[in-house]
């Protein structure tokens, strides 16, 4: 114990005084024992080697020939990252309030807060630009060691002076390497925020029960809510949860149950409003990012709605043990030696009964909240996640970790309390041997590692006890060693089975620096839009590439946007949140592409400018047919219906056949390209089939068979050229574009409405007032000569009014708390 600091009541593990406010510490001029430095760098260190050595011997990226880009990482993730690293470097089309190269032009501060607001995503722009990929990983183990070293922290401040160093840096690098963090959260690195958070809104909530840090508490608030709001709402009800269980453990055992429960009660409610309220102002800090993300999602495209079906517990329980994997089962791994003190902490006699029970009480309910689907909504914001229903898990193998440090910091537990808990493990084991989710490796670790860590810890136990210290140097291996070997087995075992069972897309390479180049070399914005390709990469091609594509995949995707674009004929796949390029050249006029990339070749044409000027204000409304529709928005008949099922020679035939999954070609020798359909998950794009040869030729033949929904377009180039030039006529004469908006200069004597080529999302307004909508994209009646339009995110302007008034009741805070120690300064000069 450390001689700093008075001693713990028995019945408690904080040095919070056990009187009326037990949030408020007793002013006894001692300092607070220090929680050490070194502890957390060795718990981030031991966490980052561990996922290093399992990205290895899976032999995966950047260690061997397997890639890493599964799901959402390739498809999303990096490609915003990548444009990140393009505004970081002064590249990119757009700034922070306005992303013009995704989905013809939509807003980015939704993206920006969800994605990309991570303290640690700048760090990406230190790396070479092809050398995303690898800067992405870098940033997430970097992730992983800080969420160690936090947990560690908060560890040793939990109890202060008690445990040793190097046993909280197992524990939390354990914490850092659970299973939910190397299966899922290695994918998702806004998720590894989240894992940050929980120890430091955990560590905030000592500082409401200590009465102390009154302002960094809701800064570290606002922190980990900027830095992805999803998983710290999660953190938050988690650090509630702890912060009850160590009110609880501040009363005094002699006050009896009813005086318990009045000490309780009397403390309690003064602290849970401190921290309650510093809560409250860090999330209001975090406003000028929360509000528009919120607003985003109220006004993006709905996509899946799913329903919750609570885990088989034989596969829940499989799921403690390493190399499991599976994404509808949570993923509480924790390292055998975690597990083991877990269990023995209520075999533990030398920690106080009350604190015996309250953790593994705790684990035991959030366990059990994660199958209740009430509770399961609570922890998903109220709505089943589309993915991944245990997405919480890492609050699970925080309380367990806790749980473990308890039966340390209060001495290492006896032989007795240690097969207590092997039996409760043995019995998890035995529960889970009937799971399908286990390995052939699994129970083989999880016995190895059950032997090696009660091995060091009873050696632990000897060394403590002044019995051959060198016993200590033993322990800490087998402890750690143990955790390692079994966290980079996990981590293995799960970069394989991830890539049989997820969707997944091809790392940098070549072919995307040949077709970046070719982008590049073809740009000409804003005079022209240069599209990288229907052939994609990933959802997000443009942000990945360059130009300013048609194609976007987030969770913020406009409604509008994927409303207009269907209509038009285009694909989408994430059952319309990721919306796919349309390779036309109706739309291409419509949307000012005067470039597209067809592999590592540029096809140029004359399209009209950005604004266009239009007759009608009101041209009418879209159809089932996306041939009709496309003619609708460009003003004029381009499209001829087939005759008898076939194109006239010399026009070009197009496809709309939205629910085909397979091959179809242009008859029976033509080459065949692949269409992936099936709403709601996947929509086929309007497909290009060729020039029509007239006759038997020019039929469609479909592989394996014909959908029950198709129709056939068949393009009169000689028509199409003769819109362009007139609304190149007509259009803007100048245009230029900033990073909220356009401005266009416009032919002398124009009159009806202008459009621009953007789709109408909320935030638009042209010309001092609310923009209008054009068949989905953004108009304005023409009043002159000059046509203005800005774009502000929704929410924008509410959130910033209540960061800024968060922050002026922060500086109040930070005022009032100077005063008195001013007035101290003045007396003590008085008396001298």
């Amino acid at each position: 114990m450390s001689t700093t600091e008075r001693p713990l009541p028995r019945t408690g593990v904080s040095p919070v005084p056990v009187t009326a406010d037990p949030g408020r510490p007793p002013r006894t001029g001692a300092r607070p024992a220090r929680t050490g430095v070194r502890p957390a760098v060795l718990a981030g260190l031991l966490a980052a080697l561990s996922v290093v050595a399992g990205d290895a011997v899976a032999r995966v990226f950047p260690f061997g020939p397997h890639h890493r880009a599964v799901n959402d990482l390739n498809n999303q993730f990096i490609p915003f990252h990548a444009h990140l690293w393009d505004l970081l470097h002064g590249r990119a089309a757009g700034g922070l309030l306005l992303n013009w190269q995704s989905g013809y032009g939509t807003a980015f501060l939704p993206d920006l807060g969800t994605y990309l607001t991570s303290p640690f995503a700048p760090l990406v722009a230190l790396f070479p630009r092809d050398r995303i990929d690898l800067a992405v990983y870098v940033v997430c183990v970097l992730k992983t060691a800080v969420a160690a070293a936090a947990m560690t922290w908060l560890l040793r401040t939990q109890h202060r002076g008690r445990g040793r160093g190097w046993a909280a840096a197992v524990l939390g690098a354990s914490y850092a390497l659970c299973g939910w963090s190397v299966t899922e959260a290695a994918y998702n690195p806004m998720w590894l925020d989240g894992l940050i958070a929980l120890p430091l809104l955990c560590l905030a909530g000592e500082w409401a029960l200590r009465g102390r840090r009154p302002l960094l508490g809701p800064l570290v608030v606002a922190l980990a809510w900027t830095a992805n709001f999803y998983t710290a709402y999660m953190a938050t009800l988690g650090a509630g949860l702890v912060l009850l269980v160590r009110l609880a453990l501040t009363v005094p055992a002699s006050a009896g149950v009813r005086g318990f429960v009045r000490g309780y009660v009397r403390g309690s409610a003064r602290v849970l409003a401190r921290a309650a309220g510093r809560t409250l102002l860090g999330i209001a800090l975090a406003a000028p990012v929360l509000v528009p993300v919120f607003l985003g999602s109220r006004h993006a495209y709905p996509g899946m709605e799913a329903t919750f079906r609570a885990a088989g517990w034989a596969d829940v329980f499989a799921r403690a043990l390493p190399a499991t994997y599976d994404f509808f089962t949570p993923a509480v791994f924790t390292g055998t030696g975690t597990l083991l003190l877990a269990a023995a902490l209520a075999f533990h006699r030398g920690v106080p009964g009350r604190e015996r029970w309250a953790w593994p009480a705790l684990a035991v309910a959030v366990a059990l909240s994660f199958q209740w689907e009430p509770a399961h909504l609570a922890w998903h914001v109220f709505q089943t996640p589309n993915g991944s229903p245990y997405r919480q898990t890492f609050v699970l193998a925080g309380v367990l970790v806790m749980a473990a440090w308890a039966a340390v910091a209060h001495g290492w537990p006896a032989p007795r309390a240690l097969l207590g808990g092997g039996a409760v493990l043995t019995a998890l084991a035995a529960a889970a041997a009937g799971s399908p989710l286990r390995s052939a490796w699994s129970l083989p670790l999880f016995g190895a590692g059950l032997g090696a860590a009660a091995g060091g810890l009873l050696l632990a136990r000897a060394a403590g006890r002044g019995r051959r210290p060198g016993r200590s140097v033993v322990a800490a291996v087998l402890l750690a060693g143990s955790l390692a070997g079994q966290a980079a087995a996990t981590t293995a075992y799960a970069d394989r089975a991830r890539l049989g069972r997820l969707d997944d897309y091809p790392a940098w390479g070549a072919a995307h620096g040949a077709r970046a180049a070719a982008v590049a070399a073809a740009d000409g914005w804003p005079a022209y839009r240069t599209d990288p390709g229907r052939d994609q990469f990933s959802g997000n091609d443009p942000l990945l590439l360059g130009g300013e594509g048609g194609a976007y995949y987030s969770s913020h995707t406009p409604a509008v946007l994927t409303r207009t674009m269907a209509a038009l004929g285009a694909g989408w796949t994430s059952r319309g949140r990721s919306v796919q390029s349309l390779d036309n050249p109706v739309t291409d006029a419509v949307f000012a592409v005067g470039a597209r990339v067809r592999g590592t070749a540029v096809a140029r044409t004359a399209v009209p400018p950005l604004v266009t000027v239009r007759p009608d204000a009101d041209p009418g409304r879209f159809g089932p047919s996306p041939f009709r529709n496309q003619e609708l928005l460009l003003g004029a008949r381009v499209y001829e219906d087939p005759v008898g099922g076939v194109c006239r020679a010399g026009t070009g035939t197009y496809l709309w056949a939205p629910d085909h999954d397979g091959r179809v070609r242009l008859g029976s020798r033509g080459p065949s390209v692949r269409l992936i359909g099936g709403r709601p998950r996947y929509r086929a794009a309007l497909q290009p089939l060729g020039v029509s040869p007239g006759g038997a030729a020019a039929r469609v033949v479909f592989e394996p068979a014909a959908p029950r929904e198709w129709r056939l377009g068949c393009l009169d180039r000689e028509r199409l050229a003769a819109a362009v030039a007139r609304l190149r006529a007509t259009g803007a004469v100048r245009v230029s574009v900033t990073d909220d908006g356009v401005r266009a200069d416009l032919p002398p004597g124009s009159r009806g409405t202008a459009v621009l080529a953007v789709p109408r999302t909320a935030g638009w307004r042209c010309d001092g007032a609310p923009a209008s909508s054009y068949l989905g994209l953004v108009a304005t009646p023409v009043k002159g000569t000059t046509v203005s339009c800005t774009f502000r995110p929704p929410g924008l302007r509410a959130g910033a009014g209540a960061g800024a008034a968060a922050l002026l009741v922060l500086g109040g805070l930070a005022a009032r708390g100077r005063i008195p120690v001013r007035f101290r300064h003045v007396r003590r000069h008085r008396r001298s």
